[in-house]
């Protein structure tokens, strides 16, 4: 939301997330998950001129690069965020293995409730070993008018393959889930 109170609506939070994930593939594949702060342009702008020149001042948001989330599991370290005011959104992208649904039956049996930190890593490593994997960008911002909206790049798979890709707010429902709660109050 904007300081007039206009809502940022889907296209627009679509727009913004395709933006963060063309700026994170521009440093190609292999990379940490990262995290973004979405800041009014304006008010970014207000408190900083010295970034005129460097910013679209025509961009409602700005997204904001973050310091590199701690190694370990990620919906833990997003469970301790919690956002100021000034920070109207946010937008996490990460690396993600992707397999067919009959491929599932192939990893090792393990219960889910259960699972232990070395069960997670052993089915992670059989899935990124798995021959018909995909490897895959995921990338989601969320609002806090609640929009929201996911993209994902496919990896090529020859080198001179292009990555296909997928947008779709329903991408990554626990993403966004996540994303929108270090947002609330």
């Amino acid at each position: 939301m904007t300081e007039s109170g206009n809502r940022a609506g889907p296209g627009r939070v679509a727009a913004l997330v395709r933006e963060v994930e063309e700026f994170v593939a521009s440093g190609g594949w292999n990379q940490a998950p990262q995290l973004f702060a979405l800041v009014p342009t304006a008010d970014l702008l207000r408190e900083q001129p010295d970034l005129a020149g460097q910013l679209d001042d025509d961009a409602e948001f700005t997204p904001v690069a973050q310091d590199e989330l701690p190694e370990g599991d990620l919906a833990e370290a997003l469970g301790r965020i919690a956002w100021p005011e000034a920070v109207h959104g946010c937008a996490l992208v990460q690396e993600i293995v992707i397999l067919p649904p009959d491929a599932e039956s192939e990893l090792p049996g393990v219960d889910a409730d259960a699972a232990s930190e070395q069960d997670t890593q052993r089915l992670r490593r059989a899935a990124a070993d798995h021959p018909r994997r995909t490897e895959a960008r995921l990338a989601a911002a969320v609002l806090r008018d609640g929009s929201a909206s996911c993209v994902m790049r496919l990896r090529g798979l020859a080198p001179d393959d292009t990555d296909e890709i997928i947008e779709s707010p329903e991408l990554a429902p626990n993403l966004v889930e996540a994303l929108a709660a270090t947002l609330a109050p």
